[in-house]
């Protein structure tokens, strides 16, 4: 005689949980201190170790889209029609050596567009939710102001880069944009941090930079990454061949830093 098993209980099956990008904002109100740059170029050395890598283009400028041989004017919607028309960003990414969501001249009109529009601030992190698990690292490169499209990005973040040329009048920028990042901390992200503080276009031969990178260290310690970004030709010539240093000149200095700079912020717990 076969006794029959007894039927096990159905209950809900385990919740597996999937890994969320981390949203990583390069910030600074100054212009000129290779934010796109760095953007870029951290992104290329991310994917290089094998992650998913996406990179926003906030600047109205387009920089970070001319970077990767994608011209601006040729875009029929762009990140303006993601914060403003509500256009899903898949439908602006395109693929090069990462994944760009593209930027044209018509978010320079974003700001205004988007000003009674109810929870503006957090219109780029809502736009971000769909691919939120399709990538490990989304890198935000913004415009040099602290207005509305910079603010969502830092609504949007986990973590907050801040490129800094290795001058004194650099510097001073960064006391207005903590004030920013503390006021986002306050009202819409509690949990965005400054992840570090990087030291740009640095000319070593200077006593200048390095006191400036002195005054750097005095007033933010361990912020301060381990890594600097010389100054050279490579970074001026990359973008005008539509590429990444880290293409164009692979076994340079320049793709090496940022090599450095990928293996510091990994090595930090970011991800």
């Amino acid at each position: 005689m076969v006794i029959p098993s007894r039927p096990q209980p159905v209950g809900p099956e385990p919740q597996v949980e999937t890994a969320r990008a981390k949203v990583i904002a390069f910030a600074n109100q100054k212009g000129g201190v290779a934010k796109t740059t760095t953007t870029l170029n951290l992104a290329v050395a991310f994917a290089e170790n094998g992650l998913r890598v996406l990179c926003v283009d906030m600047d109205p400028q387009g920089n970070l889209t001319m970077s990767q041989g994608i011209d601006p004017d040729s875009l029929e919607i762009s990140m303006y029609h993601v914060l403003v028309d509500r256009v899903p960003i898949r439908d602006v990414i395109r693929r090069r050596e990462i994944d760009v969501a593209c930027a044209s001249i018509d978010l320079a009109g974003a700001e205004i567009a988007m000003s009674t529009l109810i929870g503006r601030e957090r219109a780029l992190k809502k736009a971000l939710l769909p691919v939120i698990e399709d990538y490990d690292y989304i890198c935000i490169d913004t415009p040099p102001s602290l207005g509305l499209l910079t603010i969502n990005a830092l609504t949007a973040a986990d973590k907050v880069i801040v490129p800094v040329q290795c001058e004194y009048l650099s510097l001073r920028g960064l006391v207005q944009l903590q004030n920013t990042l503390e006021m986002i901390r306050e009202n819409l992200n509690p949990d965005v941090e400054m992840e570090g503080i990087l030291p740009t276009l640095m000319d070593s031969r200077t006593i200048h930079a390095k006191e400036a990178i002195e005054i750097l260290e005095e007033n933010f310690g361990r912020r301060v990454f381990a890594s600097r970004i010389r100054k050279t030709i490579r970074f001026a010539e990359a973008p005008v061949k539509g590429m990444s240093v880290l293409k164009y000149d692979p076994a340079g200095v320049a793709a090496q830093s940022y090599r450095d700079l990928a293996k510091e912020v990994l090595g930090n717990g970011t991800r």
